[in-house]
């Protein structure tokens, strides 16, 4: 029974590996922070996404602001302003966007947007499938390493191969698979495995064959 497990979990993940291209296999290059909707590459701004708090503050004009949340399609509708896109903005974006719209209505309006319970969009999420504690999608943060994100799913199961794990990574629109030693870093502290992470990063984590 616990082999037959085993060949059933494998029979799920190993696909997702020839799904993203197998051959690409490589040593994973020195990462720095991808910049979103910006030329430094060390600039990363947060998008907003579905599941997003938005405080949406319109000086002078209580009556206008609102706390509202992203909806799955990436809008939102409040005082004047009905279904507006607002996913894959910034705050700063949105703020400006805003403005535009109520300028109709008031005289020169000043509009701040804060963000609240961060989701992000799906593409600026790091993923952790396989055996992982809580393998799930995680939202990613400026400079966040693969020890964050190990911490984040609560590290590897008894039964990981962590230093069999790949990561699937976007490079000039070319999906890429590099590898992974998870084992030498949570296990035996090995720093120098502690690479970056970036947005829309997916780790693999299989199943060891024992």
């Amino acid at each position: 029974m616990f082999c037959f497990k085993k060949r059933i979990a494998s029979c799920v993940i190993l696909p997702l590996f020839c799904l993203y291209g197998c051959s690409n296999t490589g040593v994973l290059p020195e990462a720095t922070t991808r910049a979103s909707l910006t030329t430094d590459v060390n600039d990363y701004q947060y998008l907003i996404g579905p599941g997003d708090r938005l405080n949406i503050f319109v000086w002078r004009n209580p009556e206008l602001s609102a706390q509202v949340v992203v909806r799955p399609d990436g809008k939102v509708t409040t005082s004047l302003v009905e279904d507006l896109d607002v996913a894959g903005r910034t705050p700063t974006m949105l703020a400006r966007e805003i403005e535009d719209v109520l300028s109709t209505f008031v005289n020169s309006p000043r509009v701040t947007v804060s963000v609240g319970n961060f989701s992000g969009p799906l593409s600026e999420q790091v993923r952790v499938i396989g055996e992982a504690a809580q393998p799930r999608a995680v939202n990613y943060t400026e400079h966040m390493t693969l020890l964050d994100l190990m911490i984040s799913v609560g590290g590897l199961t008894n039964f990981a191969d962590g230093n069999d794990a790949k990561l699937i990574r976007v490079i000039n629109g070319e999906k890429k698979v590099f590898e992974l030693n998870i084992d030498d870093l949570i296990r035996d502290g090995d720093i120098k495995e502690n690479v970056d992470m970036l947005p829309g990063d997916i780790v693999i984590i299989p199943e060891a064959w024992f």
